[in-house]
C-alpha cells in the first residue's frame, strides 16, 4: 500500500531521493482520489448538457438571506488520476519548499480529508453544521496546471470546469461555481473564460497569483487580453496563492503557507495595482484570499511610497490604496479584531464569509468569527454572511 512509506522517509536503506519524495507526495493525492465516493466520480464525469447557472431564490423558509461561503475548494478525482503521471508536486512551491514533517502532515491531510475535498455528501453535512447555505466552489489550487504545454493545459482546465459545473448541477440550490483558465497562454485563457462563464454558467474564475513564477503583469505572458475579457464579462476573479515561489527561507514550520500564502497575495495584488491592471479594468470583481494577505492590513506604506518617490508613480495616477479599496476580501483572518479592522477599512460591503473548506488552515466556525466582531450591525453582518456574495456571484 502506498502509505506504508512516508514522503518524509529518511531510512537510508530505502535510498529515496528528493525527486522521489516529490513524486510520492503527488502520488498520495492520486491515491486519495481512488477512495472518493464512487457516486461522486460518476457524477463528475457526467456530460454537461446545459447551463448549470439556474439558482433557486436564495432565501430560507423565513425569508432571510442565505449564508454564502466564497472560499472553498473541490478537487476533481478524475482529473487528479488523469494527471498523476505529470508529478505536479515538482512544480508546487508548497511541496518544493517544505521540510519532511510538513510533507508528511500534508499527505496525511489529503488522505484524511479526501471525502470532503472530492465528494459532495460529507461536504453538504459540513455546510449544514457550519450554517452555510451555499458554497461558491473553486478548484483546488493543485489543479492550475500552468506548467503544462498550453493545449494540454486548456484541455485540463476544460475538464476541471465541467467537473465544477456538474457539482453545481447536482445541487443548484447549494452551489455556484468558479472555474479555471490556462494562464500560460492568454488566447486559450480567454477562450476558456468565455466557455466556463457563457456555456457552463460559472460565476467567475480562480487564478494563481503568478504563472510559473512570473508576475501576472509580466509582459511576456500577455495577460492584458485575459483581464480585458474578464472586465468585459464583469466577473469575479478569485486570486488564490499556492505558496511563495521563492520560498527557500520558508521550509520550516509550514511557513510557505503561514507566511508564504499571504506574502504571495501581497506581491500579486501590488503588481495589479502599481502596473495599472485595476485602473484599466474597473469592472473586474477581484477577490483576494485569506483576508487580502498582508497588504490589506499594511496599506499605508505603499501610499507613503507613492507620495515620496517618483519610481512608484510611473503608471497609476492615484494613491495605491484607492485601487485596493476596489478589491473584495474573504473573512479568513482567524480573529474578530483583525476582521473588524478589515471591515472598518474597506467597508462591510467588501468583505465576505469564507472558510477555505476543507483544509486544516480553514475557518471551521465562520459565522462565529463574524459574530465576534464588536459593534457590527445586523445589516452589515447580513452583507458579510451572504448579501455581498449574492450580488457578486449573481445569485437570485
Amino acid at each position: 500500500m502506498f502509505f506504508t512509506c512516508s514522503p518524509a522517509c529518511v531510512d537510508p536503506t530505502h535510498h529515496h531521493t528528493a525527486a522521489e519524495r516529490l513524486s510520492r507526495s503527488s502520488a498520495a493525492t492520486s491515491q486519495a482520489a481512488t477512495k472518493a465516493p464512487t457516486k461522486s466520480r460518476t457524477q463528475v464525469t457526467a456530460k454537461v448538457t446545459a447551463k448549470s447557472s439556474t439558482q433557486k431564490t436564495v432565501r430560507n423558509s423565513k425569508g432571510k438571506l442565505k449564508v454564502v461561503d466564497v472560499h472553498c475548494h473541490y478537487l476533481n478525482p478524475v482529473v487528479n488520476q488523469k494527471t498523476a503521471h505529470l508529478n505536479a508536486a515538482q512544480y508546487d512551491p508548497t511541496v518544493i519548499f517544505a521540510n519532511d514533517l510538513t510533507s508528511e502532515t500534508n499527505v496525511k491531510q489529503m488522505k484524511d480529508r479526501a471525502p470532503k475535498l472530492m465528494g459532495i455528501d460529507v461536504r453538504l453535512k459540513d455546510m449544514d453544521r457550519m450554517g452555510v447555505d451555499i458554497q461558491a466552489v473553486a478548484p483546488a489550487p493543485y489543479h492550475y496546471f500552468y506548467f503544462t504545454e498550453p493545449a494540454y493545459g486548456a484541455e485540463l482546465a476544460r475538464e476541471v470546469n465541467e467537473g465544477i459545473a456538474n457539482v453545481v448541477a447536482q445541487h443548484p440550490d447549494r452551489f455556484v461555481g468558479m472555474g479555471s483558465v490556462p494562464l500560460q497562454n492568454a488566447e486559450l485563457a480567454v477562450q476558456e473564460l468565455e466557455y466556463c462563464v457563457k456555456k457552463l454558467g460559472l460565476r467567475g474564475v480562480e487564478i494563481n497569483t503568478n504563472v510559473n513564477g512570473l508576475n501576472l503583469t509580466d509582459p511576456s505572458l500577455g495577460l492584458e487580453k485575459f483581464f480585458a475579457k474578464a472586465n468585459e464579462l464583469g466577473i469575479v476573479v478569485f486570486m488564490h496563492p499556492l505558496g511563495y515561489t521563492q520560498g527557500e527561507r520558508l521550509r520550516n514550520h509550514y511557513f510557505n503557507n503561514v507566511i508564504g500564502n499571504p506574502l504571495e497575495t501581497t506581491v500579486a495584488v501590488s503588481h495589479l495595482i502599481f502596473d495599472g491592471v485595476v485602473a484599466r479594468h474597473p469592472k473586474i470583481k477581484f477577490l483576494a484570499a485569506h483576508g487580502g494577505g498582508f497588504l490589506a492590513h499594511y496599506w499605508a506604506r505603499m501610499d507613503h511610497a507613492w507620495r515620496a518617490r517618483p519610481d512608484t508613480r510611473t503608471v497609476i495616477k492615484k494613491k495605491p490604496s484607492s485601487y485596493l479599496e476596489k478589491f473584495y476580501f474573504d473573512s479568513i483572518t482567524f480573529d474578530p479584531r483583525m476582521l473588524k479592522q478589515l471591515i472598518d477599512r474597506y467597508g462591510a460591503d467588501h468583505v465576505m464569509l469564507g472558510t477555505d473548506y476543507p483544509y486544516d488552515m480553514g475557518e471551521d466556525d465562520p459565522r462565529g468569527l463574524i459574530a465576534g466582531v464588536s459593534r457590527l450591525s445586523a445589516a452589515d453582518r447580513r452583507l458579510i454572511e451572504g448579501g455581498n456574495a449574492m450580488k457578486l456571484f449573481k445569485i437570485k
